[in-house]
């Protein structure tokens, strides 16, 4: 048996399995039948991907920046393989809890309006955009086996596809109601593609009474968005106030009375016993543990998301925070692999401890610090700054349009200065130094500065902060601490 094969190794234990040279291309489209008559197997024709030096598993925010870096430097065009679960190519993931569930008059975000990168302002990378730049992609076909040993790849339909290096970027999934209490229920909902999301559509246009479970982000932004189709809104959860993760009992409860304002219940510290169906066989009712009921006829379930290890346990998992154990390169503990995004556990460098970051600004500058550092000499360590943030109620004729944004840490105590009308900041400050901010309706100046405040981790005067009459004349006193070098 012969097999044709091009093999570079460099440091770090890296191979490039790269079958894409010139003469290997001339090999398999003129001469493989050449080779077949003579009695010779050729090796890779059993491989379904054209091209096998880098394969990017996922199709989510990681994959688009990932190809685009790729672009960047002149490696993609020929080289580069995309297997996504997806029906489309990759596209800005946030828009589907926002903006894709405007109402239909309301001009909602649809593809290939959002596809990415547009939503760092980069290019709209549509299917032709892929194919322009030599990009295989292998659509709605999810990866279920891989052989690390032989470095080939399984897919869900058989296909099985070789890769050189192989980046893992599968995301996230929905945290699930169980089958027993009702959680795969006509009109119950999850949100984490287009798919799903245009199903919820489906379900809101026909809806009356509409029940988000979860007081998260998702949970948020469903229930902001199901405000614009004028529905009957009640969110349910176990906490004590929303997005409790971060936002403070006084910041929450400025959130909640927006919400109130804009007819939304809420049912807090309630624990769901099972989901009823209706004599249709519809979801019909939330039947909570203390014998209560809230009647719903679409039910989005909000709680949370798991990371999608699966197939890639063997590569080395993380226990505590969850995915896949990466170095400050993306580099797993296998030679050659790589995971970026929602399923990277990685080191958060800033505060000395592993971190899995489920955020779009994270899935983007993983992406691109991986690839730069596969492609290139880069050898520093991925040193990210946490970032987090929500738009609601941002539909045309809504009477007010909701914008946060939050970085670093929150931890220490809390200074809050404003009174949500206009605007609010919260400060989060741990032995003198400001760890923490959060702007709600900020100016584009101002949210420029907080990366600045969170990084720098200024020592702040806390009396005087306290004693600050405005947002912006607390962001100044926070300004004014900065070192010189840092001072924006």
């Amino acid at each position: 048996m012969a097999s044709v094969s091009n093999s570079l190794s460099f440091k770090h234990g890296l191979s490039l399995w790269c079958p894409q040279s010139p003469s290997l291309h001339r090999i398999r489209h003129s001469s493989a039948r050449n080779f077949q008559r003579r009695g010779f197997v050729v090796a890779y024709s059993s491989f379904a991907n054209e091209n096998r030096e880098f394969v990017i598993v996922g199709g989510g925010n990681a994959a688009g920046y990932a190809a685009r870096t790729f672009v960047e430097h002149g490696m993609a065009d020929g080289r580069l393989c995309i297997v996504s679960k997806e029906a489309y190519a990759p596209y800005e993931r946030p828009a589907l809890t926002k903006g894709y569930l405007f109402p239909l008059d309301k001009k909602p975000a649809r593809l290939p309006g959002f596809h990415t990168c547009v939503g760092s302002g980069g290019e709209r990378q549509t299917p032709e955009w892929y194919k322009e730049k030599g990009i295989e992609m292998i659509y709605q076909d999810p990866v279920t086996s891989i052989d690390i040993e032989k470095q080939t790849l399984t897919t869900n339909s058989g296909k099985l596809l070789k890769y050189g290096s192989l980046i893992v970027a599968t995301g996230c999934t929905a945290s699930r109601f169980p089958d027993k209490i009702g959680g795969n229920l006509p009109g119950v909902h999850y949100i984490r593609d287009v798919a799903d999301a245009d199903a919820l559509i489906s379900s809101l246009e026909k809806a009356k009474k509409v029940v988000v479970v979860g007081g998260g982000y998702i949970g948020m932004e469903v229930a902001a968005a199901a405000v614009g189709w004028k529905l009957d809104t009640t969110i349910i959860f176990p906490e004590n106030h929303l997005l409790q993760r971060l936002f403070t009992p006084s910041l929450a409860q400025r959130y909640e009375q927006l919400y109130q304002q804009n007819g939304v219940k809420f049912v807090k510290g309630a624990s769901i016993k099972n989901l009823e169906a209706g004599s249709d066989g519809r979801v019909a009712a939330v039947k909570l543990e203390d014998g209560s009921t809230i009647d719903a006829d679409t039910i989005v379930i909000g709680i949370g998301a798991k990371p999608t290890v699966s197939p890639f346990e063997r590569v080395g998992l993380n226990s505590s925070v969850g995915g896949i154990q990466v170095d400050g390169q993306f580099r797993t503990r296998m030679p050659g692999i790589f995971a970026i995004g929602d399923v990277a556990a990685f080191p958060l460098k800033m505060y000395d401890r592993i971190a899995r970051v489920e955020h779009v600004d994270h899935a983007r500058r993983s992406a691109q610090h991986c690839v730069k550092a596969l492609l290139s000499a880069q050898t520093h360590t991925y040193d990210y700054l946490p970032y987090f943030y929500s738009r609601v109620f941002e539909y045309e004729g809504s009477p007010r349009k909701v914008w946060w944004q939050f970085f670093g840490d929150n931890v220490g105590e809390t200074i809050e200065i404003g009174n949500f009308d206009p605007k609010i900041a919260t400060f989060w400050i741990d032995s003198g130094k400001l760890k923490g901010v959060l702007v709600e309706s900020g100016s584009p100046e101002e949210f420029q500065l907080l990366p600045t405040l969170a990084r720098s981790q200024p020592f702040v005067d806390k009396a005087k902060l306290q004693q600050a009459s405005s947002v912006e004349e607390a962001l100044e006193i926070a300004r004014a601490a900065l070192p010189a070098e840092a001072a924006v």
